[in-house]
């Protein structure tokens, strides 16, 4: 009993302050971290023929940055996103999505047609040609919808992420 009581008092807290993360973690985040990117990177542009694809890919990579923003804090992440590269991203995945979109509208008169891959020959091979991803399966456009997909749900979930960890210090300096 007087040896528990011993153990106790000669415990020692951590030497890091009780808002940062332990050493480990801050050393073992960032090479996990990239390669839950890579994967998720290889999801998206493997998704027309594996299981996965663009939400799947795009959640990964946000989770990436969302693991590395909860060890780091926002302002300490090695990965950081900048509010101007966040909004570029996500108006790049928009716009590419309604493009895409648009074109099998305009081409075939149905919204999201898959103009390079052209089941159905009414797209004019020409027109078809610059659509089609060059792969094996013949994919046709359902890569770049892919790729759009997932820049959109990389930064909505990032977004939210980085939104809720600055709520804390909104509500510390009021």
């Amino acid at each position: 009993m007087a040896e528990d009581k011993d153990l106790k008092t000669t415990k020692k807290s951590p030497n890091w302050n009780k808002d940062e993360s332990s050493p480990i973690l801050k050393i073992m985040v960032l090479p996990i971290s990239f390669i839950i990117a890579s994967l998720g990177i290889m999801v998206i542009l493997g998704g027309h023929i594996t299981p996965g694809g663009g939400f799947q890919g795009g959640a990964m990579i946000a989770g990436a940055i969302i693991l590395s923003v909860v060890v780091y804090t926002v302002n300490g992440s090695p990965l950081k996103l900048s509010h101007r590269f966040i909004s570029l991203l996500e108006s790049v995945g928009a716009l590419a999505y309604v493009l895409l979109g648009l074109a099998g509208l305009a081409l075939t008169g149905s919204f999201l047609y898959n103009v390079g891959g052209n089941l159905y020959g009414l797209v004019p091979q020409a027109i078809a040609a610059i659509f089609k991803y060059p792969d094996l399966t013949n994919a046709g456009m359902v890569p770049y919808l892919n790729i759009a997909v997932g820049l959109k749900v990389l930064v909505g979930l990032s977004a939210i992420v980085i939104a809720f960890s600055q709520f804390k210090k909104l509500a510390e300096e009021e």
